[in-house]
């Protein structure tokens, strides 16, 4: 039996390479878990009651495009956290987790030559994996992007050569950014869409993490388009409920983007897509709709950057993050980092490499960990604790 190549050359995910390199060996102490990005902050109180009031849904199948009042949620949360007006009939798809938008994406909206050429997908490095998996989905040439302490920790993409900016079809951005924590200003979001419409290549803004940080809201890919006049198709916004609401298990989120561009991916999504239930789809339009818990949620996240500040406090290559719930800390090699931390410390983090590819014999994130600030506030203090006095102490 023949099976596909395409794929052949990616490397264990993550997290089942965190388990070969960790399983074989005991805690150092009682485990406490800082890798996974799953918030355990409570989710609002309201969920269960309007799973039950609408459960009745369940015995229906889901409206593929998303129900009018989740439509009209996001389309409401758009227009008031970033000043835009979309429709919410025609520019906005509810998804089943972005994970799924973001794979669908490429499929639906990248071109299969770009100038008669194999089309390039710009991916920052390191990233959200499933950027990867999708260029390679589509025949498209994935091009890692350097996204570390000299660019700002983000994509410097205008530095690229001509030619493979002329190959470009999409570039993914993810801001605030995982892993780093890192914001894109203004100006930055102007530079990449004015690159954009020079270059003609869309922007997959993935900003699931906007709602966690820890002063000035980040400023969104949609607002900056609008601000500047951009073609509607040039960006597509991508978030969720998972981080902002608490809710990962809910797994709703939303694509936005120009009429066009959701056209496509709706037609995608009638053929191959899993809508979300009708009940969850009923918590999610409320959740989009409020945001005392929100602001609830942020509070708690304040409180774990100050505790992280104070913990690391003088430690050379300790960068605070801007926003969303990682630690990027420095260490000399991030395999044996992560296993002295475990079997020492009892601390589980993830090496930065891991969510990385070698570029020209460089892997970025192979002198980092990164640490998820996910866990209850005094779980994550003593893994902080731990995992200073077990690799930073002199």
């Amino acid at each position: 039996m023949a099976f596909p190549e395409r794929f052949s050359n990616l490397p264990a995910y993550a997290f089942p390479r965190l388990r070969a390199l960790l399983d074989p060996h005991a805690p150092g102490a009682d485990p406490i878990n800082m890798t996974i990005g799953e918030p355990t902050h409570a989710f609002p109180d309201w969920v269960p009651q309007i799973i039950a009031e609408n459960a009745a849904g369940f015995g229906k199948y889901p409206a593929n495009d998303g129900t009018p009042q989740l439509q009209q949620a996001i389309a409401g949360w758009i227009a008031c956290r970033y000043g835009v007006t979309v429709g919410a009939a025609t520019q906005i798809l509810p998804l089943n987790g972005t994970r799924e938008g973001l794979f669908n994406a490429c499929i639906a909206l990248c071109p299969e030559a770009k100038g008669g050429k194999q089309p390039v997908v710009l991916t920052p490095n390191p990233f959200y994996q499933v950027y990867a998996v999708a260029a390679l989905s589509v025949g498209a040439e994935p091009v890692y992007v350097p996204a570390t302490d000299t660019t700002g920790n983000l994509p410097d993409y205008a530095s690229l050569p001509e030619d493979v900016l002329n190959r470009a079809a999409v570039a993914y951005i993810c801001s605030p950014a995982n892993p780093q924590g890192a914001v894109a200003s203004e100006d930055y979001w102007r530079e990449l869409i004015g690159l954009a419409e020079r270059y003609d290549f869309q922007i997959f803004a993935d900003e699931c993490y906007s709602e966690i940080y820890r002063d000035t809201p980040p400023t969104g890919a949609l607002q900056v388009a609008a601000k500047m006049g951009a073609d509607p198709e040039r960006v597509v916004l991508f978030n969720s409920l998972s981080k902002r609401s608490n809710l990962a298990g809910l797994r709703s989120g939303f694509a936005a983007g120009g009429p066009e561009s959701i056209r496509r991916l709706k037609q995608l999504r009638a053929y191959a897509g899993a809508p979300l239930p009708g009940p969850l789809q009923a918590v999610a339009a409320k959740a989009w709709s409020d945001e005392d818990h929100v602001t609830q949620n942020r509070a708690l996240y304040a409180e774990k950057y100050a505790i992280a500040d104070e913990i690391f406090a003088g430690l050379d290559g300790y960068l605070p993050p801007e926003a969303g719930f990682f630690l990027w800390l420095p260490v000399e090699n991030d395999e044996a980092a992560t296993m002295k931390l475990w079997r020492e410390a009892g601390v589980r983090v993830l090496p930065g490499s891991y969510l990385a590819r070698e570029v020209n014999g460089h892997t970025p994130g192979a002198d980092r960990i990164r640490v998820a600030m996910v866990a209850e506030k005094d779980d994550m203090r003593r893994g902080l604790i731990r995992l200073r006095d077990c690799l930073y102490a002199r």
